[in-house]
């Protein structure tokens, strides 16, 4: 059920405000088009094969992109609160090649990813903020996906730590060995031989 919510907004508009700044008439004007939306826990949001026109802003909550390989999943991102996703499938508008889904109860505002030309026509500034989100969603993509090519699962599990703590303690087990390329069993084993080189 979509619904609208003050606190909701101010924090759409706080992550925005990261990237430019925004009149008065700009904020009201993306607070009239912003809805939110509760998810369950285990929702899909996007399966593969399907058709997606929607982006997601993630006000509370956790959601995880995955593949399924051979009837195993394989964990490519998390995005929790205050990250926005837009799957290439919506920007493209061919079939998703991977499904997101939400690992927590979440709330999320969903909205097309194709630009709104009245609303640009009207307010020029909101366009380009729609790009420069683009662009640092694409590079920040291009760089964490570069980073894991060359990392093995010990640096890219500290490096989790290092840029994402909230994730290593909210995120299961399974999940996470997913994300980092090997088994739950090697990832205790990994977790246990670090701990011992902190003490």
């Amino acid at each position: 059920m979509k619904f609208k919510n003050g606190d909701m907004d101010q924090i759409l508009l706080n992550f925005l405000a990261k990237y430019i700044q925004l009149s008065e008439e700009e904020k009201n004007a993306i607070i009239d088009v912003a809805f939110f939306t509760s998810f369950k826990k285990g929702t899909i949001l996007l399966k593969e094969g399907q058709l997606s026109k929607d982006s997601y802003f993630v006000v509370k909550g956790c959601i995880r992109c995955y593949y399924i390989v051979d009837g195993e999943e394989k964990t490519t991102a998390f995005y929790s609160d205050g990250e926005s996703l837009t799957p290439p499938s919506a920007l493209t508008r061919k079939p998703s090649e991977y499904y997101i889904s939400c690992l927590e109860d979440s709330v999320l505002s969903a909205g097309d990813a194709e630009p709104d030309e009245e609303l640009f026509k009207k307010f020029p500034k909101l366009e380009k903020l729609c790009r420069i989100l683009s662009e640092d969603l694409h590079s920040k993509s291009q760089i964490a996906f570069d980073n894991f090519k060359i990392s093995s699962p010990e640096q890219r599990y500290l490096h989790l730590l290092e840029t994402r703590p909230d994730l290593v303690q909210r995120i299961p087990q399974y999940y996470l060995a997913s994300y980092l390329g090997i088994t739950p069993q090697s990832l205790s084993r990994m977790r246990n031989r670090l701990v011992k080189k902190v003490s």
